[in-house]
């Protein structure tokens, strides 16, 4: 019998060999993500000499993708707001950065998704203009310089031309080879140096999220959750949901089921964690008013890259003592003045301005008329208030700014920094020529008369989710100068402006009353109990 059992033992082993083997050899080779190694594709077997020629390549395949993208806000850089009725996107608002797009096309269109666009003569129709490379890219190497009107430079140039400096080119071979999904540097990108650099607009996106830990944000955490950013704005399509100009404020749909059919924004927090997500129900009576974000980011800009928080255009035009243009950095190198930009002042870990907010935004257009007042000029206004019921207490970035007016024609004016002609690279500073050039490429109005008027643009905070652990607690808001303590129409305990005297006698007290009430109840059963035992 015992021989028995030592003969099947061994036959178990050996039948089992190969398949520890095989399971120790699978163990051991990563298994890849993507069901094609575009390496061994014989159409991106080729050196490319231009970005829409590996475009050319890709649509043998994907026949369908140039005609999605086609479709999208990332291509057009438009949209129709249909509950303000405006036509937006970066070709028609005027922003407090680099004021816009229009005459700056070669430089700020390096973060457009095609190929070329430095006029009005770019074609949205052709397939080939589509830059695939710029969202699917695994290498890390891909590249659009600023002034190439969104190409990539396969070959070394000098640029600005005369200037000694050489841009080196890129093998468009080795990274179509090596596509993929979208990840976070990809998208980030674009996203992440919105504005002019790294973290200067958002406060909320910059290239600590490239590899963050928990701390920065939980659902990014490379060791953990991992999420890329195409996880919670999921694509059908080559659409992205989650815009900027028309967000979700106020999401009372259920959580998301795969494979049911759902319009509803899936980029929410509620679209994940429900309408519920707290155990205790106090918490949960909060989400009513309060959006997600503003208990659970309590800071923006707090991953080591400060964001930018004013700029003031109408210090430009200072020069060093040898006469020529400069730059004052502080002692992080961060740029504080600039010759041909004026002053700018930032921050990191900084705590968010609160608003209402039911998901409506007003943005200044071009073309727009604006009266100049003791008040900024709203660049972007985000609508709402406590009795719309669409409403909630969001979390923003308030960027403060001081630039360029025409006080004749009572407009923004579009200021010309970057482009292929004589005004891009000056040797002094000319706010005349900056503003006459920027004008007319936009082909805009201009009276030759120069002002400065204040202004304050609004990005929502959503993104650097802390640990639940390091979320607001009630004493952060229900407190003497909280975080709410500026917002309207709310009553809230604690709060210094809801502070009345005469309530706050009135509330003294009743609870004087209570306890005197529970110390002579306490007192009579004592009384009693003493009684009743003699």
């Amino acid at each position: 019998m015992h021989m028995r059992k030592l003969m099947m033992a061994a036959l178990t082993a050996i039948l089992l060999l190969p398949l520890s083997h095989a399971a120790a050899s699978a163990a051991a080779t990563p298994i890849s993500k993507t069901t094609a190694d575009h390496s061994k594709f014989k159409v991106l077997d080729q050196d490319f000499a231009s970005g829409p020629e590996v475009t050319k390549a890709c649509l043998t395949c994907h026949t369908e993708a140039s005609k999605q993208i086609h479709q999208t806000q990332h291509w057009t850089w438009e949209f129709t707001n249909q509950q303000t009725g405006q036509l937006l996107g970066k070709k028609h608002i005027v922003n407090n950065f680099c004021t816009s797009v229009k005459s700056n096309e070669a430089a700020c269109n390096s973060c457009h998704i095609g190929y070329g666009w430095k006029d009005d003569s770019f074609d949205f129709t052709s397939q080939e203009n589509v830059d695939c490379l710029a969202c699917h890219d695994h290498t890390g190497k891909y590249k659009k310089p600023s002034g190439f009107a969104g190409n990539p430079v396969v070959k070394d140039t000098e640029f600005p031309a005369g200037s000694g400096k050489v841009i080196r080119g890129i093998n468009l071979k080795e990274i179509a080879q090596k596509v993929g999904p979208t990840q976070r540097t990809t998208c980030g990108a674009c996203h992440f140096n919105g504005g002019g650099g790294d973290g200067v607009k958002h406060g909320d996106l910059d290239s600590s999220l490239d590899a963050p830990d928990k701390a920065l944000d939980v659902h990014m955490d490379t060791q953990g959750n991992n999420f890329t950013c195409a996880t919670c704005h999921k694509t059908d399509g080559h659409q992205v949901p989650g815009s900027r100009y028309a967000p979700t404020a106020k999401d009372k749909a259920p959580a998301h089921l795969r494979g049911k059919a759902d319009t509803s924004n899936p980029a929410t927090c509620q679209s994940c964690h429900g309408q519920a997500p707290h155990p205790v129900a106090r918490l949960n009576e909060h989400t009513a008013k309060i959006a997600c974000q503003t208990c659970h980011v309590p800071a923006f800009a707090r991953g080591g890259q400060p964001t930018k928080m004013s700029w003031d255009w109408s210090t430009a035009g200072k020069l060093d003592k040898n006469g020529k243009p400069m730059s004052v950095k502080n002692e992080d190198g961060y740029d504080t003045y600039m010759t041909i930009k004026g002053d700018f002042v930032w921050k990191e870990n900084v705590i968010p301005e609160y608003v209402w907010f039911n998901g409506t935004v007003n943005y200044t257009l071009q073309t727009d008329k604006i009266v100049k007042s003791d008040k900024p000029v709203q660049i972007n206004r985000f609508e709402g208030s406590a009795t719309d019921g669409k409403s909630m207490i969001w979390p923003v970035k308030i960027f403060r700014g001081k630039q360029v007016y025409d006080p004749v024609n009572q407009q923004l004016v579009i200021t010309h920094l970057a482009g292929n002609d004589d005004t891009a690279f000056w040797k002094n500073f000319n706010w005349d020529k900056a503003v006459a050039a920027g004008m007319t490429t936009a082909k805009l109005p201009f009276s030759g008369k120069l002002d400065f008027i204040e202004t304050e643009s609004a990005w929502p905070i959503t993104h650097m989710v802390a640990p639940k652990d390091k979320a607001l607690t009630c004493t952060d808001c229900h407190a003497n100068n909280g975080r709410l303590e500026k917002v309207d129409g709310l009553y809230m305990p604690g709060r210094s402006r809801d502070h009345m005297a005469g309530l706050d006698k009135v509330a003294w007290s009743v609870m004087a009353l209570v306890l005197l009430g529970v110390l002579g109840h306490g007192l009579i059963r004592v009384f009693v109990g003493k009684r009743n035992h003699t």
